[in-house]
């Protein structure tokens, strides 16, 4: 297989990111902060990475199919985890090598899971590091959702193929056109964001730091104690709106901006989406209240804030919400492997998958009642294709296997059953702090053993590629012509 397009694409991407590292190197030198140095010499060795990969890899007539895109989103994904990692190697952080790489992978993926402590006293351009981490991270998840996966055919995206991607032989200039529209929507939200939080009352640093995570539902704070930080309803009311926002397709607000007034009232994902999270504030808001855990409008507030936190994916907290007992918590747990919509920043298995699966069990039963009957089964008011609901099926049974596997290898490393559990849950469905005292909202994964880190660094990056975009690798035909 000639992969010369596949290394010229990766070279030009690498190009990007040592762009993206002169940012904080440039914060840094401008305060006087030494670690400037640290930003520099990575963005000098990704740069160099990059060119030489794209020097020479160039030719007259690059050939780039389907499974050159299999290949290429899994290489530049990995590939960028570890060239991001560089600045907090070079960094005077004290990191090991696997909770660089944890810590980069997890802002890349969006996951928001961090081995970091300190955050009030870091350096600055680390902070904005991290951020922009997310920021590149969670664009990156939108254009693939929408680019690729439709026309990969991963775990049912095929439903969400546009017109234009129906010739899988224009695959990258039409994913061009898409991603720069996916793009302008991007920076135009993060800007909005960023503008609300600096009138409600954050400092500028912070107002453009939280409002690129909260766009790419990452969940990276510059204050170890979140949004609790802020202590104000206001500012979590607005975040709880951008995170909906961030978990929300894109093309949505694409089709929103060209003036389609049937773009909303046609998206049932969307719907349930909002429901789910309503049902999940209504829950949590009853137990603290019945519990005497909090008043109604304190209750109200944090059931609000961290459901949708929990649920998109973004991993955020205004309180530790571990405390509030065993319901909360098994409820929570429940909301990590919900995410978001189809085609946003939002992670986990994904509202529509959840929803072709219930259509589906539904019609099985009514075919066991009424075995002589035929039925059709729609989605979003058109025919459910076999492939497609297979699909999806296949993408649950694989996505439980592989949370169960990494919680079972985290258990074998002595991790207690809550914390093996909810870090598995939290690393493969990109949510970020886990449950219990160990890895919950009010801590960290420092503590945790080095090959855990590493492990839980491989499932944040299998559960944001959707897994089999990772896995047809390991298929020998695969490679075959």
């Amino acid at each position: 297989m000639d992969l010369r397009s596949v290394a010229n694409l990766v070279g030009y991407l690498l190009g990007i990111l040592a762009v993206a590292m002169m940012v904080p190197a440039a914060f840094e030198a401008l305060h006087g902060n030494p670690a400037w140095r640290a930003f520099v010499a990575s963005a000098a060795i990704t740069g160099f990475a990059g060119l030489t990969l794209s020097m020479t890899t160039r030719t007259k007539k690059p050939v780039f199919s389907v499974r050159h895109a299999f290949i290429f989103t899994t290489v530049a994904w990995a590939l960028v985890c570890l060239f991001g990692a560089l600045p907090f190697v070079l960094g005077d952080l004290d990191l090991s090598l696997a909770e660089a790489v944890f810590e980069s992978t997890s802002g890349i993926t969006t996951t928001g899971s961090t081995v970091m402590t300190g955050l009030d006293l870091l350096s600055p351009g680390f902070l904005l590091w991290r951020a922009l981490l997310q920021w590149l991270g969670g664009v990156g998840v939108v254009v693939t959702a929408m680019s690729l996966l439709p026309v990969l055919q991963i775990g049912g995206m095929q439903l969400f193929r546009t017109e234009s991607f129906e010739q899988t032989e224009k695959l990258l200039p039409r994913a061009g056109e898409l991603a720069f529209k996916i793009i302008q929507v991007y920076v135009v939200l993060t800007a909005i964001a960023a503008a609300t939080y600096f009138i409600l009352g954050m400092k500028p640093f912070d107002a453009v730091t939280h409002a690129m995570t909260t766009i790419a539902t990452g969940g990276f704070s510059t204050h170890d104690s979140s949004f609790a930080f802020f202590d104000s309803a206001a500012i979590e009311g607005a975040a709880i709106l951008f995170m909906i926002l961030g978990s929300i397709p894109f093309l949505l607000f694409i089709r929103l901006s060209q003036r389609d007034a049937t773009a909303l009232r046609g998206d049932s994902q969307v719907w349930t989406f909002l429901t789910l999270v309503a049902v999940g504030v209504g829950l949590l808001t009853l137990w603290q209240v019945t519990s005497s855990t909090a008043a109604w409008p304190d209750a109200l507030r944090h059931a609000a804030f961290n459901t949708t936190s929990i649920i998109t994916g973004t991993g955020y907290a205004s309180t530790d919400y571990s405390a509030w007992g065993a319901f909360p918590q098994a409820l929570l747990l429940v909301a990590m492997f919900i995410g978001g919509c189809a085609g946003s920043t939002s992670c986990g298995i994904k509202v529509f998958r959840f929803q072709v699966l219930y259509v589906t069990s539904v019609a099985q039963v009514r075919r066991l009642a009424e075995p002589r009957r035929v039925r059709v089964t729609y989605y979003n008011g058109k025919p459910l294709t076999d492939e497609v609901a297979e699909s999806v099926q296949v993408f649950f049974f694989l996505f439980i296997l592989t949370f169960a596997g990494i919680a079972a290898a985290l258990g074998f490393m002595g991790l207690d059953m809550v914390t093996a559990i909810s870090s598995a849950a939290t690393a493969v469905a990109n949510v970020g702090p886990g449950l219990g005292p160990v890895v919950g909202p009010s801590s960290t994964f420092a503590g945790l053993p080095e090959g855990a880190k590493w492990v839980m660094a491989a499932g944040m990056l299998l559960g944001r590629l959707e897994l089999f975009t990772v896995l047809v690798l390991l298929v020998p035909s695969f490679w075959r012509e």
